[in-house]
């Protein structure tokens, strides 16, 4: 009724830009990023990843309106360096991290998936390579390897 089209949540328009810089002029080393087309999950990781800096003094966000697809993202640093300096290394990292958890993801499940297609393991059952969840056979308790070690 209200809700804008899904695909405007996420698609940018022709016009449009992903980021907008605003100074701060009344805090130092202080600046505001909005951040268009993006919610809660990105802006919440952007947050955590810049409070893990040394150089970072504050970092915060919100979403002035659940309605409206963008967040706006507050630094404010040492003085060492520039918030858009650091909110692009807090970016690096934060790819990084989703690229090794990926990879980490992708091992573990192509991992099950040897199993389940004629590999065994000590002390598994047949109803072991059978549960996705490794429930059978004590499950994760027993010492075996389960889906979620990593």
């Amino acid at each position: 009724m209200n809700a804008p089209n899904r695909h405007e949540l996420f698609v940018l328009e022709d016009d449009e830009k992903a980021l907008e810089v605003t100074e701060d002029t009344k805090i130092p080393n202080a600046a505001t990023f909005k951040i268009v087309k993006q919610d809660h999950t990105v802006g919440n990781m952007l947050r955590a990843q810049l409070l893990a800096m040394p150089e970072i003094l504050f970092a915060g966000y919100k979403v002035p309106h659940p309605l409206h697809p963008y967040f706006l993202i507050k630094i404010q640093t040492d003085g060492t360096v520039t918030p858009q300096a650091v909110l692009e290394q807090a970016c690096t990292k934060l790819i990084g991290t989703m690229s090794a958890l990926e990879a980490k993801f992708k091992r573990e499940f192509s991992f099950k998936d040897g199993e389940a297609h004629g590999g065994t393991t000590a002390g598994m059952g047949a109803m072991g390579a059978e549960d996705p969840y490794g429930a059978g056979s004590g499950g994760a308790w027993s010492g075996q390897r389960d889906y979620l070690d990593f």
